[in-house]
Parts: C-alpha cells; sequence; structure tokens
C-alpha cells in the first residue's frame, strides 16, 4: 500500500478489496446464492456465528433457560460468514443487511424476524420479562448502556480490530486513532463500572450481555493477537473485576461457546439444538 495514496474523484470495487476479508464483501446487498435456511423444532430458531455480535444472543438464552424459562428453547444454526453463509436466500430473507445474528420466532401463531443483535435482545427480554428493568428510570439505563454498545462496537471491531490485526498493511493513522477510542470506551466502562455493580445498575442486564462479548475478549487478551499488552487494559480493574463476575455465571458460560466453526476441540459447539449438546464440550469449559 504506497503511502502517498490519493483517493481517485469516483471509488470503484475491486474483488480483493477487504484485505482478510476481501472474499466476503461486497459493495452491494441482496441475495448471492439460492438456498434455504434448516429450521428445528423448537419455537426460536437463531442463525448466527459465536462472535462477539452473536455470542450476545445465545447467552441471553441461556441465561433465560438457566433462570427457568422453558419456553426460551431454541435452535442454533451455524451461519459461516467465511464461507459467504449470510449472502444465502434464506438468510437474508431473515436480515436484509446479511449480518449475523438474525432470528426467527416461531413462538406464536404467525413466525417474523428478528434482525440485528441489540433488536434481538431488547425483543426477548421484554417477551420473557427478564433481564431489563420494568422501571422508567432503569429501563432507560439499560437501554441507553445497551445502545452505547451497538454504537461502540464498529470503533472497537471495525476499527481498531480491523486495522491493527487483519489489514493487509499497518498504518499508523488508523491504529493511533482507533485504539485511542477503544481506550477511551474501556474508560467509560471503567468509570461504569466503578461505580455500579453492573453497566444498568444494581441488576445484571441485556446491556452487560451485549458489552461482554468486546470488552470480555479483549479483557483477557483472547482477541486481536496482542491486543490486550498493545491496550494496557489490566489497567481498567473494574472492567476486570466486572468480566470475571460474569464469566462465572452458567449460562453465560454454555452461551459463549455455541457457533463456532471450530467446534472439533471440545471447547466449542458448532450448533445447539438440546441442553443435552453440552455434554460433548472437555470438562471445565463450562
Amino acid at each position: 500500500m504506497a503511502d502517498d495514496y490519493t483517493p481517485p474523484e469516483v471509488w470503484t470495487w475491486e474483488p480483493g478489496n477487504g484485505g482478510a476479508f476481501a472474499a466476503i464483501n461486497r459493495p452491494t446487498s441482496g441475495a448471492q446464492v439460492d438456498k434455504a435456511l434448516p429450521e428445528g423444532e423448537h419455537p426460536f430458531q437463531l442463525y448466527s456465528l459465536g462472535t462477539p455480535n452473536g455470542q450476545k444472543v445465545t447467552i441471553l438464552f441461556e441465561e433465560l433457560l438457566e433462570a427457568g424459562f422453558s419456553d426460551a428453547e431454541y435452535d442454533a444454526w451455524l451461519i459461516n460468514i467465511g464461507d459467504g453463509e449470510q449472502f444465502t436466500s434464506g438468510f437474508v430473507a431473515l436480515n436484509p443487511n446479511s449480518k449475523i445474528p438474525a432470528l426467527l420466532d416461531k413462538s406464536g401463531s404467525e413466525p417474523f424476524r428478528v434482525f440485528e443483535s441489540g433488536a434481538i435482545l431488547l425483543h426477548l427480554a421484554e417477551k420473557f420479562g427478564a433481564f431489563i428493568p420494568t422501571d422508567a428510570k432503569g429501563r432507560a439505563e439499560c437501554l441507553s448502556w445497551l445502545m452505547w454498545q451497538m454504537g461502540s462496537a464498529p470503533f472497537i471491531g471495525g476499527g481498531f480490530g480491523h486495522f491493527y490485526h487483519y489489514a493487509p498493511a499497518k498504518i499508523e493513522y488508523a491504529i493511533d486513532r482507533y485504539a485511542m477510542e477503544t481506550k477511551r470506551l474501556f474508560d467509560v466502562a471503567d468509570k461504569r463500572l466503578g461505580e455500579a455493580r453492573y453497566l444498568a445498575g444494581d441488576d445484571y442486564t441485556i446491556a452487560d450481555m451485549a458489552a461482554y462479548g468486546w470488552l470480555g475478549a479483549i479483557a483477557k487478551g483472547l482477541a486481536y493477537g496482542n491486543a490486550a499488552t498493545f491496550l494496557s487494559v489490566h489497567e481498567y480493574v473494574n472492567v476486570q473485576r466486572w468480566v470475571d463476575e460474569l464469566t462465572a455465571r452458567p449460562g453465560l458460560r454454555r452461551g459463549r461457546v455455541v457457533g463456532r466453526a471450530s467446534a472439533g476441540e471440545g471447547r466449542y459447539l458448532k450448533e445447539r439444538h438440546s441442553a443435552e449438546d453440552f455434554k460433548a464440550l472437555e470438562p471445565g469449559v463450562i
């Protein structure tokens, strides 16, 4: 990549654009392959992948089941975005934006779709009356932190994660720009978690589930190579406390291992169709 690159007057797409993700990125939307999605027997059909965004919903489902909501049984189907499965006609019918996760809710008289992770979390939390405050003040705080996470994810993932770890060339300006913003977001969370047990206050909510995959993976050195050291995330002691507390939750521990293409090593599940599926994991994983 030339240091003296000057953008053309009109940008045109070339198949090689996108570095590690060039094979799946396109400047257009819509289905590229005609293929239906599978369906299971449970009321909720989730089509996803165990990325930080995908984990949000499987964590909520498992937390609902852990809390005794037996009607929250679900099938989790793997959508391998590296293979372009998000561009099949079946998936695009659920999410025209071709991003995981996408949910088919068959629990009522007429099935309907829900897409975007935050919308799915809100839909399920309201449907079951769990993990979201019912008073106006508490609900506003929960939704504020949920939307904070939704707005911050592109800076952490598509910004810092991409330019620091995935981009074919290291661009100092881009890395500095998004490292600064990622550290600012960690600082926002750290200050909040210094005054409250959870993001929305005293109670564990969907706001915590939404933020856990993004903040937790970096905080524990599980994302973007050497990012934890590069960002000095050990300094955010309140975030570290929060991550440790959430990681001890059985529902969360189950939810975070669902939907991984690398399921063969005994630490993850490729798909989830029954609570019995977790018995295939190595001892101590959940």
